[in-house]
């Protein structure tokens, strides 16, 4: 028997390909109209917080290049800010630590959300309670008040908010994650490995996560876009990013008494987040459109001839793991 079936079956073709599953979905997602929207608005922020700075026509904490509040002049395209600096200057320069960082928190609210999910799902029994107990706490705070929470008791520091709001995504993450998983653990090639005597921890780590990347895709996405909007709230607050360095968070907070005299100061810095959190909350929409159509795809593949994927696909995988 051969697997011509599924290599004929348009589209994705599970579980054969299931492990470059994340490509395939980016790239349609790319071609999808409201992906090249969503792509392009991403881009445009990200291009100008990263090379802006190298292009800004002052030195963001230049103070006195205009007056306080200015309005917008030849000397300075957007106006001054509360202490004359140039605001064009400081919108360049302003965005790019806020992007790391959430990125940084993004990634650890993904992994341990995910391996959380994965564990609970797989495991169950005991495992499966204490986590998902655990989840219900985390969950009962806002994100943002228990990012607050952690930073007011252990301090203001650049890692803690990483790490505060990090730890604040993986509860929701961890319900995702748990809900496929749990899917993914009763198929079959996931059964044939675990009966040879692979390691649970194996089987999670090259069987189910593999098969978990596009709910991972878009809660990447969707945890991004959260993670931009609660570091930007920390840093309106205050919190972690200390003047005079630029900062579109604190930008809007130390700008806003003098928002009826030169409002762009103010407004710039807001409608950049704005328009990232909208890119990148659409490009995810976009994933997940073309992952629920991949994921149907994939279920008519595997109903076409599920002789060709019991003979190729279980039990070679359930081979190799038990020679490994």
């Amino acid at each position: 028997m051969t697997g011509k079936h599924l290599t004929e079956a348009p589209g994705l073709n599970a579980p054969s390909v299931r492990r470059w599953e994340w490509a395939y979905v980016l790239g349609r997602a790319c071609r999808t109209r409201s992906g090249t929207v969503g792509l392009a608005l991403t881009m445009v922020v990200l291009a100008l917080a990263f090379v802006g700075p190298f292009f800004a026509p002052h030195e963001p904490n230049q103070v006195g290049v205009v007056r306080a509040f200015a309005g917008p002049s030849s000397e300075a395209v957007f106006g001054g800010d509360s202490l004359g600096r140039d605001v064009l200057s400081r919108v360049f320069s302003g965005g790019w630590q806020i992007i790391i960082l959430a990125a940084l928190a993004t990634l650890l609210g993904v992994v341990v959300g995910a391996l959380a999910g994965v564990a609970a799902a797989y495991l169950g029994g005991l495992v499966d309670h204490a986590i998902m107990r655990t989840v219900d706490v985390v969950l009962a705070f806002p994100q943002l008040v228990f990012a607050l929470l952690l930073v007011s008791v252990l301090g203001s520091h650049l890692w803690l908010l990483v790490v505060a709001v990090g730890v604040s995504h993986s509860p929701q993450v961890a319900r995702v994650i748990r809900a496929a998983a749990l899917d993914v653990a009763e198929r079959d090639f996931v059964k044939a490995v675990a009966i040879t005597g692979v390691r649970p921890g194996r089987v999670m780590r090259r069987e189910i996560l593999p098969n978990l990347t596009t709910p991972l895709l878009v809660e990447a996405g969707l945890r991004m876009s959260f993670s931009i909007i609660v570091m930007a709230g920390l840093a309106f607050l205050g919190f972690g990013f200390q003047p005079p360095d630029a900062n579109w968070g604190y930008m809007i907070n130390e700008n806003r008494i003098g928002v009826s005299i030169n409002p762009w100061a103010t407004l710039v810095p807001a409608f950049l987040l704005a328009v990232l959190a909208v890119g990148i909350n659409t490009f995810a929409d976009a994933v997940t459109r073309v992952a629920l159509g991949a994921d149907r795809t994939t279920r008519k593949a595997l109903t076409t001839d599920p002789s060709a994927v019991a003979d190729e696909t279980v039990i070679a995988r359930g081979q190799s793991a038990a020679t490994e």
